[in-house]
């Protein structure tokens, strides 16, 4: 098995890297919003369709049809999945067990 182009793996990381920090960094943001709007489920369900639409949008672009492009890309989201989820996590002093306006949508 021989490695198509190297710099076109390298890209397609990148791609995904970018591709990753729209989806999660925008799945962060719709959290936090949908905690302070009054219709929560129109920012989740919206935002989930904007995401998955560009994020497969560019997985599809990306890999042009070569498996070895798609796991680059692959590869590049999930390092920016656990990128994003690092610099999200809340500060060891913010973590008191309360939350800001969570308790406003609790059943």
């Amino acid at each position: 098995m021989e490695i198509s182009n190297p710099l076109a793996l390298v890209l397609a990381g990148f791609a995904g890297a970018a591709l990753g920090a729209f989806y999660f960094g925008g799945l962060w943001w719709t959290v936090r919003k949908s905690l302070a709007t009054r219709q929560p489920a129109l920012w989740v369900l919206g935002s989930l369709l904007l995401r998955m639409g560009v994020t497969m949008s560019g997985f599809y672009g990306v890999s042009g049809g070569d498996w070895q492009r798609l796991l680059g890309c692959l590869a590049g989201f999930v390092m920016a999945r656990l990128i994003v989820t690092r610099l999200t996590r809340l500060s060891p002093e913010n973590q008191t067990g309360k939350t800001l306006e969570e308790a406003r949508h609790a059943p």
